[in-house]
């Protein structure tokens, strides 16, 4: 049985980047994502480098971000950093655009949007 993963759906390493580069665009673009932006450094370069990483593997590409830095952990590798519903929502909205401008088929877009929610709001550890 040939499986097609989901990176390779979203057009493989360069689908992945795209989504990832336009996501922290739009963090660094959109007024409404400031509290999110700031909680991230001035560069964005390695941000950018370990979000595409983790994406790779977790979408069914190569698991660069596990062979790089081990298992993921997102939960304790984001604890120093106060995130609540305001921050988490702020992520969402830069994926959702992100994901709503690259990804064509609607139906992969919408289970992406479902399943990064569930990881963003895991990443909360403040309480407004």
């Amino acid at each position: 049985m040939n499986e097609t993963t989901i990176y390779s759906r979203l057009g493989g390493e360069t689908g992945v980047r795209n989504i990832v580069d336009r996501f922290y665009d739009l963090m660094s673009e959109l007024p409404a994502a400031q509290q999110v932006r700031d909680l991230h450094p001035a560069d964005l370069t390695e941000s950018r480098d370990k979000l595409f990483k983790f994406l790779s593997g977790f979408y069914g590409g190569p698991s660069l971000y596990i062979q790089q830095y081990g298992h993921p952990m997102l939960r304790a590798r984001h604890l120093p950093f106060p995130i609540g519903e305001n921050e988490r929502d702020q992520w969402m909205m830069c994926m959702n655009q992100s994901l709503d401008e690259l990804v064509e088929d609607q139906a992969l877009a919408a289970h992406l949007k479902t399943t990064l929610f569930r990881t963003a709001d895991h990443m909360r550890n403040t309480h407004e």
